[in-house]
């Protein structure tokens, strides 16, 4: 079996986080019906502080001139982070921001104090069809951060830093891995990190002690922990805090993974569709607010 050897992957396999659980995604329409698979919320996890909703698009081939969005909608209260691997979106927001996002490249947008959004097929790829297939992980904020302005950070593929060593590829889109540290910045302690394993390979990833974690199976299956917990495409693997790493193994075939990880906030969850507060007046607030025109709207 492969091993790495770089200072933030260890064989010490003694000290790795035990699974707490293993849940399947559901299918579910998103937006104007295109699929997704989603982690959580669903029956099984409501959310998974400062984690709110995990969804992967996709895969889908999509003829020409059927693919499907989400159209104007809007949010307030927490983080977006979109992940592309095939197709491109293009988004504009009620700020005046407008940009693409193309295979490879991650939108980290801070919603903070609300706005209008749209996230839309690319014109282009709209006419051509092709793979959709993605990634939208939403984010809580702390009370402190719920009315800033909003804020984006767009990276291309190729200013998302990677590396290989030993069978394992990783694209570290927020925190440290392999020894390279994101580009991105976050408003509280995050790591999101995406392998690829070659058959019958293995890496173990330090994650601090107090962070909540947790791996989604893109493609394969793969076994987690002291205890080789399986889990395969499409479920998502909880871990327990009881160490300060994490084990993945592939099996006979190749493995892609996300491991996300982030410190909890400790904080009271409120929320109501695209609005996450934390008491019951703010989403009164942030509905009126809405209805009131006060999240502007979508002009260009």
């Amino acid at each position: 079996m492969k091993q790495n050897t770089n200072q933030d992957l260890v064989s010490d396999e003694t000290q790795t986080r035990s699974v707490l659980q293993v849940i399947n995604s559901k299918i579910t329409l998103e937006g104007e019906g295109f699929l997704v698979h989603r982690a959580f919320p669903n029956g099984s996890l409501r959310e998974f502080d400062p984690f709110l909703l995990l969804d992967e698009m996709g895969p889908i081939e999509i003829s020409p001139g059927d693919a499907k969005g989400a159209s104007d909608h809007p949010h307030r209260g927490f983080e977006t982070v979109t992940y592309m691997v095939n197709g491109v979106f293009e988004h504009k927001d009620s700020q005046g921001h407008s940009g693409k996002i193309k295979a490879g490249d991650v939108q980290w947008m801070t919603i903070d104090s609300g706005v209008i959004h749209s996230e839309m097929p690319e014109k282009g790829f709209v006419q051509k069809g092709g793979t959709l297939h993605g990634f939208q992980l939403w984010i809580n904020l702390p009370k402190k951060d719920k009315t800033m302005k909003p804020r984006y950070q767009e990276l291309s593929s190729n200013k998302i830093p990677t590396a290989q060593n030993d069978g394992v590829q990783i694209k570290v889109i927020a925190g440290e891995s392999m020894g390279k540290k994101a580009v991105i910045q976050t408003r509280t302690p995050i790591t999101y990190l995406h392998f690829t394993l070659q058959p019958n390979s293995k890496i173990t990833q330090t994650i601090p002690k107090n962070y909540n974690a947790f791996a989604y199976i893109i493609k394969g299956k793969s076994f987690f922990g002291d205890g080789q917990i399986p889990a395969h495409k499409e479920q998502i693997v909880l871990f327990e805090q009881d160490a300060n790493k994490i084990t993945i193994k592939s099996s006979i075939s190749s493995l892609d993974v996300l491991l996300i990880a982030g410190v909890p906030l400790g904080e009271p969850v409120t929320r109501y569709g695209p609005f996450v507060m934390n008491t019951e007046e703010e989403i009164k607030q942030a509905i009126l607010d809405y209805n009131n025109g006060k999240m502007g709207k979508i002009v260009f």
